[in-house]
């Protein structure tokens, strides 16, 4: 048996089913960033613990949570509230944990879009490491997410978990985009400034993940990004296979491409307004000491 964490913020509509497909395990705790609507109420109806803990990054919450929050078993899942485990991805991972092999493993994401399984365009298998011992690993922040960081080797399992991505609907999805791409900005800048390409990975990484985290950093540093993106998903990778939801799903990922090279320049070219009004405010405090008097209102 495994322990499952269930990470939560304004989950009203999806906790329910998220923690009913999550009671295959003796010991579930919802980890909750202060939400201000029903969650916790609604999750205090299942036999779940419920901890609270305000959010500050991806990285922080997840290494937050594995050091403060006690579980019953040495190994644990990490679910968000939009996916579900399976009955067929809990035996895999039930099985899993017998193995003294891997203190880890890497489970796919199977992205559901307007109601079905985007299957090409978003690059599937893409996979994120999920069951793990928890003394075992560790997150950082990178960009809008986080990476792991893990003290031995690690497998991949074979089952996947599906992941509703527009379950609260298009508005939502867009104002979580917005935030995620101000934290991609930020990202990038530091990237293109400190961080290179490794080129070794993307061409002879030993998994998908380090291929992809590879051609993540490349991606940075090409022109034309926005219209790279929709012809490399709805072209090469075969979005258009994938029909109406397929191309919805190409041209609102070129989009957030966009919004984050929108915001990396405005980042190096238009300063805060926190920042123009100290500036302004040492205009007049320059003034006062050079003529003796107070700047006018």
């Amino acid at each position: 048996m495994f322990s499952i964490y269930i990470l939560t913020y304004n989950e009203e509509i999806d906790i329910a089913a998220c923690i009913e497909s999550a009671l295959l395990s003796d010991d579930v705790i919802v980890v909750d960033s202060c939400s201000s609507d029903r969650t916790v109420e609604i999750a205090s109806r299942y036999p779940v613990r419920v901890v609270q803990h305000e959010f500050e990054s991806h990285g922080r919450q997840r290494t937050w949570m594995l050091q403060e929050i006690p579980t019953k078993h040495e190994w644990v899942y990490i679910l968000e509230a939009d996916e579900r485990m399976t009955q067929e991805l809990f035996q895999e991972c039930s099985q899993a944990i017998l193995s003294q092999n891997y203190i880890g493993y890497y489970v796919a994401e199977r992205v559901m879009f307007l109601g079905q399984w985007i299957r090409r365009s978003t690059q599937y298998p893409r996979y994120q490491m999920r069951l793990f011992r928890k003394d075992k690993v560790w997150f950082t922040d990178y960009g809008h997410t986080e990476r792991e960081v893990c003290d031995g080797p690690t497998g991949f399992l074979k089952q996947t978990y599906p992941h509703y991505t527009c379950s609260k609907g298009l508005s939502r999805w867009l104002d979580k985009h917005n935030r995620y791409s101000t934290d991609e900005a930020y990202e990038t800048l530091h990237q293109l400034e400190r961080g290179n390409v490794k080129w070794i990975d993307l061409f002879f990484g030993r998994s998908e993940v380090e291929k992809r985290r590879a051609l993540k950093d490349l991606s940075l540093r090409l022109p034309f990004r926005p219209l790279l993106r929709f012809i490399y998903m709805y072209f090469i990778l075969g979005g258009f296979l994938d029909g109406q939801a397929g191309f919805a799903w190409c041209t609102l990922q070129a989009f957030y491409e966009y919004l984050i090279l929108l915001k990396v320049w405005e980042i190096e070219h238009m300063p805060s307004p926190k920042l123009e009004a100290t500036q302004i405010a040492d205009l007049g405090k320059s003034n006062v000491d050079s003529v003796g008097v107070k700047p006018s209102s």
